[in-house]
């Protein structure tokens, strides 16, 4: 099987986002700021994770700007809060966005033609 195929059959955010990383964003949409040691206390355990694999998972997704952070002081020194860069649909409509943006650049007519056709009958319904 087709290894594109496979992304396509995931639902949601993992058809972007690993489990854990759309787990994650999951949480911060729910509650945030958080801390890594709070994602962990709240997936670890269903990822079957350490603390420096979800440390590790929020940084790269700071790094790729889906989430931010800022710095606070605590008790044994400085952390990272973290939070989601975009509300949840702005995350959303920025992956459409990009997604049928791509498939213009590739398909160019046949795409445009294709999502003329797939609106007019949704339209008619």
């Amino acid at each position: 099987m087709d290894v594109k195929k496979i992304r396509m059959e995931k639902t949601g955010l993992e058809t972007v986002l690993s489990a854990l990383e759309a787990d994650i964003m999951h949480l911060l949409w729910k509650k945030s700021p958080a801390k890594v040691k709070h994602i962990h206390k709240e997936l670890g355990k269903k990822h079957d994770v350490a603390l420096t694999t979800i440390a590790v998972t929020m940084d790269r997704l700071h790094q790729r700007k889906i989430v931010e952070r800022k710095i606070e002081a605590g008790r044994g020194g400085l952390h990272y809060l973290y939070y989601p860069a975009k509300l949840r649909e702005e995350f959303e409509k920025s992956l459409i966005d990009q997604t049928v943006n791509k498939l213009i650049e590739v398909f160019g007519t046949t795409a445009a033609s294709y999502f003329d056709e797939r609106f007019k009958k949704s339209a008619k319904k």
